[in-house]
């Protein structure tokens, strides 16, 4: 199974904070941002409040924000999963899901992230760069979009609306 190229973010299985497997199929039919997170980047802040305003905005219409913590960046999420829900749900008040820390390069790098790189390579190949890497996945599970670190989530927003309306 594991050798086996997903034809779609579907046939991805991860993991909650808590452990438990979680089939991206779940999100079928809706528009996904993937953005590996770090609490403690000096993109943080503005990042996740600004995921919070497009999320507040277009959860109700079929729009998800999936987080997945990483730690590969200049150590920028040590903590626990406790800890980071801590500082994602309290500190940021992000509703979105935050999933099971993860690497996104190396080959240790999650199946999810291997899938999302081979769709979508970024300007120096396809490793991700920096914290808060953003993936604009279509409704039917391909990967239409890769943003910066630096992207601001809301000048996005144009572009989930496309694909919402879409």
């Amino acid at each position: 199974m594991a050798s086996e190229k997903p034809d779609s973010i579907y046939d991805i299985t991860v993991k909650d904070m808590s452990g438990n497997d979680v089939s991206l199929s779940t999100y079928g039919g809706k528009v996904l941002l993937v953005v590996n997170v770090a609490s403690k980047c000096g993109l943080t802040h503005s990042n996740y409040k600004e995921m919070n305003v497009l999320y507040e905005k277009y959860k109700d219409k079929g729009f998800e924000i999936l987080a997945f913590p990483c730690n590969q960046f200049a150590g920028q999420e040590p903590g626990s999963n406790e800890e980071i829900q801590e500082v994602a749900c309290t500190r940021f008040k992000a509703e979105f899901p935050i999933f099971d820390k993860i690497e996104v390069n190396g080959k240790d790098a999650a199946p999810l992230y291997k899938f999302l790189k081979s769709q979508k390579g970024g300007i120096l190949g396809d490793g991700i760069k920096w914290n808060f890497t953003k993936f604009l996945v279509a409704k039917d599970g391909k990967v239409m979009e890769r943003y910066a670190p630096t992207t601001s989530p809301l000048k996005i927003e144009k572009d989930v609306q496309k694909l919402l309306e879409a």
